[in-house]
């Protein structure tokens, strides 16, 4: 259960330190090659304010799925790659704004579910 804190902390810090707040609640389970992690409680007072509208819904899930996309793809995380022993070699993410849930799903170059 270490292996599963320290990812999910390194999740909580990359979505606290880029919208401002990171998940209330995080978990991650490893299955093979991926880590497929659940986050509830994401976002912003602000988000929550934009969101009230068709329109901010679709503004605040592409803030939050494609702004994520982006960055990993630009630069993983400190210590992910380390931790998991494998390179990251693709990120799925998605968020359903009225439940504020999200899913991510790390797919990585080997097996990480060991170790």
């Amino acid at each position: 259960m270490k292996k599963e804190a320290a990812f999910n902390d390194i999740i909580r810090k990359v979505r606290k330190d880029t919208f401002g707040k990171g998940p209330e609640r995080i978990h991650t389970t490893f299955v093979e090659n991926m880590a497929i992690t659940r986050m509830y409680g994401n976002f912003t007072p602000t988000e929550k304010f934009i969101a009230q509208t068709s329109d901010g819904k679709k503004m605040v899930h592409s803030a939050r799925t494609h702004m994520i996309q982006d960055m990993y793809k630009k630069k993983v995380p400190d210590g992910l790659e380390e931790l998991c022993g494998s390179k990251l070699i693709h990120l799925f993410n998605d968020v359903k704004v009225d439940e504020d849930i999200a899913i991510s799903v790390f797919l990585f170059e080997k097996n990480i579910e060991l170790g």
